[in-house]
């Protein structure tokens, strides 16, 4: 099937994209060995909906990605990279948790493999997969981008910082209101 590719800039360097008509295959930090698209085709689409979406992402306001894909991998692969990209925004899980949430609890290596193959960073958020003691883990941009994304996604996830605030809200107004009964109590 023809492929092309886009070369981007973006906040965290150049990415380039890669597209069938099927839709986004790979998201590299590479060149890719695919022709250049010159916006004639049809992949075009899906290149320049896939450049939207990852500039508005790395801006904070864009939680999921809607472009289509069309990533090549193994079952397996496309099992873990299914879950991964399940995995809510601002939040990250462990190479472990993936496996056991595929009913593997013991192929933690195999996830770590297969998130490792990831064709589609960003889009498929493998940066969100970290080691099971906290520590990072790998990431095909490097542990400084993972780093950076991960921090991105924190400062930029006000659904979980909002409900945090309300948290601490409720917990203030019930600790107040528990001390005002102590009071009266006495």
């Amino acid at each position: 099937m023809e492929q092309t590719q886009w070369k981007i800039e973006t906040k965290i360097g150049t990415l380039y994209l890669v597209a069938s008509l099927k839709g986004l295959k790979r998201v590299c930090w590479v060149k890719q060995d695919v022709p250049f698209e010159d916006g004639s085709s049809l992949a075009a689409k899906v290149l320049s909906l896939a450049e939207q979406e990852i500039h508005e992402y790395l801006n904070g306001s864009r939680k999921k990605f809607s472009v289509q894909l069309d990533p090549d991998g193994t079952d397996f692969q496309k099992k873990v990279w299914k879950r991964v990209s399940k995995i809510p925004f601002g939040e990250t899980r462990s190479y472990k948790d993936i496996a056991t949430e595929l009913g593997a609890p013991n192929s933690s290596r195999a996830v770590g493999a297969a998130n490792g193959k990831n064709p589609l960073c960003l889009v498929v958020s493998c940066h969100r997969v970290i080691s099971s003691d906290g520590s990072l883990g790998g990431y095909s941009g490097g542990l400084e981008r993972k780093e950076h994304l991960l921090k991105l996604e924190r400062e930029n996830n006000h659904e979980n910082n909002q409900q945090h605030c309300r948290t601490k809200e409720n917990f203030r107004t019930r600790e107040a209101a528990g001390t005002q009964e102590r009071r009266s109590l006495t």
